[in-house]
């Protein structure tokens, strides 16, 4: 075999790298203590640098040197290859620790060198193959696995990205990196090829009378992986084989709260000085489904603003579903299977991550029943099996209104699918609703250029705490008000104990920062219940959720969220003459509201109308409507000179449920408001059915139809007489704030008279 391999070796030096200790792979370590010396002492010299440390730099460098790196390498290097961040961020501790400008551009060119040459692409496969055997021995950078086999008492490897069959592996590897038994770890790695024995010349044999040795003839016997000519001759990690969490949470106390939030953020790759506290935050809240097991995360707003990038370029244990499409078995796996996929992503990942929620679909119908039952237990069962999983659930995706338009027409989970959208059962399991409307989009200063932690040792610190639960530590100072349930307890403990072990690991929290984090925590589970009562009504009318101090219950607090606002669906304020709010059912079944704008113009009494299209049964109501108001409209008030004019009406859907049929009362009001210049009276709902003979129905679904006009903002509802009875069936909480405006049943003329506060 030919031990050449100059190529190779000039380029890396693996067997002299000394073997990894707790802290970490030693490459990126010994290059970060480097980096921070040649800082320091370039500070104290005040010599010209390509880089000027802050006081955070200089904490980072001091408290956690070897476990650190330049964050705005790391973006320069992004941008040309493509590979995962952990792997650049390796290589830039090796080869770009020194101080001065030419030092880091010769180390930056040595790392495209190696990423061209070393690091394996899976449509070069075969050529990095080739190069190890022509070479004997060659330098790769790939993912590594590795599995027990019990029967042959070996340890068999595989790559991620070469494709060999599996081989046997030194048992010493995988005891001292354990990490390749779970899941696998990126590794520099120098492989050896030995080629196998040479093809015996029979006929050269022949010919010179050689002797040739005797052949078995049985039959051949199947290769296995102690028969693979590729063998790892020398392995250094490139992911942190074994974090100290005791020593990294010791560490804290040198940090003030606002030094360890920006700490954070600058190891995801953010510049905290370019963000409001609040948006900080934000950002912060992205990484608890990293640190918290089973915990639902929903994050919806503007394209560009990020979502992602956490969950796909800081974690090696979140998984990004791209599409938000998956199956039933990939997410939480086979029915009686004893294989691997016996558990699914669910059971492999730390975080799942939908990357769009409207692209979400399942052919199974029973998923999202599935999905209901893991977010809320942790558990599912598929066929005879209970199985438990810990991974986390986010879903992300895009609104494409102002929040303030989505909440006049709609609720805030309205780019869910069909599949989901209205279900309100799934979406009371989520625990927090990140406002991604609040988070800036993406520009060059909000990536930052100063030191942070290696991304590895990042995801290590939240896979390590995972273990641990500071959700007791609210009881500490806070109880909960009596509008929390159960599951609201559960959302925001789990949201606080995430957010406590990322920004306070040591549990050094004073009364100011358990209530900062609980302020928090509550906003987003109360924005979850706010859109829960926009579905549902009164089964989630307890939104109020709050903290009182445990020394003084007095004390209450009832926390707010920022986007619910004065300006509803129905304003306070007064209306142009004509126009009049509608409730009823859409020909679709749910109640909604509606606004009708009428405009009467010299003419010879006809209407118009304007967004109904051919909808027939829509036609009828409002000819019926019309019809009455040309033989009753007289009554309601004197000289409106009715046959002089022409109507004109806009039909507005406005929260996009379908046309109702039932709005026949709330036009003859419009149109006796237009006739008469008169305003009809704020913050008014009109329901009711008008038939084209002059009798009215029954109101049907009396708590429904007062329930989605308070949710639009109105603070008055004309009813027949006749509904008094029902109303006592009523929930209060919705009677609460919404007066009734009694008209004498059956008579549309009174109706519009106290619509038109003329009584």
């Amino acid at each position: 075999m030919d031990d050449t391999y100059t190529d190779d070796e000039d380029l890396w030096d693996v067997p002299e790298v000394p073997v990894p200790g707790d802290d970490g792979a030693v490459g990126a370590a010994a290059a970060a203590d480097d980096a921070g010396d040649a800082v320091a002492a370039a500070a104290d010299e005040s010599s010209e640098l390509a880089f000027d440390a802050d006081t955070l730099d200089a904490k980072l460098l001091r408290h956690f040197s070897g476990k650190i790196v330049r964050k705005d390498l790391t973006s320069l290097m992004k941008r040309s290859a493509n590979v995962p961040t952990f792997v650049l961020e390796y290589l830039l501790g090796m080869y770009c620790s020194a101080g001065d400008e030419e030092g880091v551009e010769e180390g930056l060119e040595r790392i495209r060198k190696i990423l061209t040459e070393n690091y394996v692409r899976p449509d070069e496969s075969e050529r990095i193959k080739s190069k190890i055997r022509e070479l004997g021995q060659y330098t790769i950078i790939d993912k590594l696995s590795a599995r027990l086999d019990e029967y042959k008492d070996i340890y068999v490897a595989s790559f991620a990205n070469l494709t060999i069959e599996p081989f046997v592996i030194p048992a010493e590897y995988v005891r001292n990196y354990s990490k390749i038994l779970q899941g696998g770890i990126w590794c520099i790695m120098r492989i050896e090829y030995r080629r196998p024995d040479a093809e015996l010349d029979e006929f050269g044999a022949d010919v010179f009378g050689d002797e040739i040795p005797a052949r078995n003839r049985s039959k051949k016997k199947k290769r296995g992986p102690e028969d693979s000519p590729f063998s790892v001759v020398s392995l250094t990690p490139i992911q942190m084989p074994n974090l100290d969490l005791d020593e990294m949470i010791e560490c804290r106390q040198y940090f003030t709260r606002d030094e360890w939030l920006n700490m954070l953020l600058r190891s995801a790759g953010y510049e905290p000085n370019e963000l409001t506290e609040r948006e900080r935050l934000h950002f912060v809240e992205r990484m608890v489904p990293l640190i918290e097991h089973n915990y639902n995360l929903c994050e919806l707003g503007p394209r560009g603003t990020g979502k992602s990038h956490i969950y796909k370029e800081v974690s090696p244990y979140a998984i990004l579903l791209s599409g938000g499409q998956t199956t039933t078995a990939n997410l939480f796996g086979r029915m009686n299977s004893m294989r691997a996929d016996r558990v699914g992503l669910v059971g492999h990942w730390d975080c799942v991550t939908f990357d769009e929620v409207a692209g979400m679909r399942f052919r199974d119908t029973n998923a999202v029943q599935i999905m209901k039952d893991y977010m809320a237990s942790g558990s599912y069962a598929r066929g005879r099996d209970q199985i438990n999983a810990d991974a986390s659930m986010v879903f992300e995706g895009n609104i494409n209104d102002t929040v303030q338009n989505v909440l006049k027409t709609t609720h805030l989970f309205d780019p869910f699918p069909p599949e989901f959208n209205n279900d309100s059962a799934f979406f009371d399991r989520i625990h927090y609703y990140l406002p991604g409307w609040e988070i800036p989009k993406m520009r060059s200063s909000l990536l930052t250029g100063r030191y942070g932690l290696i991304t590895d040792c990042l995801s290590e610190f939240c896979k390590e705490m995972r273990r641990r639960d500071y959700t007791h530590l609210i009881d500490r100072f806070f109880r909960f008000n009596s509008d929390f349930n159960k599951r609201d307890e559960i959302a925001v403990r789990k949201t606080f104990g995430g957010l406590a072990k990322l920004l306070f690991p040591d549990e050094a929290m004073d009364k100011d920062d358990v209530e900062w984090l609980l302020d928090y925590a509550i906003e987003g589970r109360r924005r979850v219940k706010e859109q829960l009562k926009i579905m549902a009504g009164v089964e989630f009318i307890d939104v109020n959720l709050g903290y009182m101090d445990a020394d003084n219950p007095q004390d209450v607090r009832v926390v707010q969220v920022p986007e619910q606002s004065e300006d509803t669906l129905i304003p306070d304020g007064p209306l142009l003459p004509g126009h009049v709010f509608g409730v009823g059912r859409a020909q679709g079944g749910e109640v909604a509201v509606y606004k009708l704008e009428n405009k009467a113009v010299a003419g010879e009494c006809k209407l118009k109308h304007e967004g109904v299209g051919f909808n027939k049964p829509v036609h009828d109501t409002l000819d019926a409507a019309f019809e009455n108001f040309e033989t009753l409209g007289s009554r309601v008030a004197p000289g409106m000179h009715i046959a002089s004019k022409d109507y004109l009406l806009f039909y507005n859907d406005l929260q996009g449920k379908g046309l109702s049929d039932e709005i026949s009362l709330a036009e003859f009001v419009g149109l006796c408001s237009a006739a008469a210049n008169r305003p009809v009276m704020a913050a008014l709902a009109v329901p009711g059915i008008l038939r084209v003979s002059g009798t009215m129905d029954e109101i049907r679904g009396l708590e429904d139809i007062m329930r989605v006009a308070k949710n639009a903002g109105a603070k008055r509802i004309v009813l027949p007489y006749a509904c008094i009875r029902d109303l006592q069936a009523v929930s209060p909480e919705i009677i609460t704030g919404l007066s009734p405006v009694f008209y004498q049943d059956n008579d549309p003329v009174d109706a519009a008279k106290k619509a038109l506060d003329l009584q």
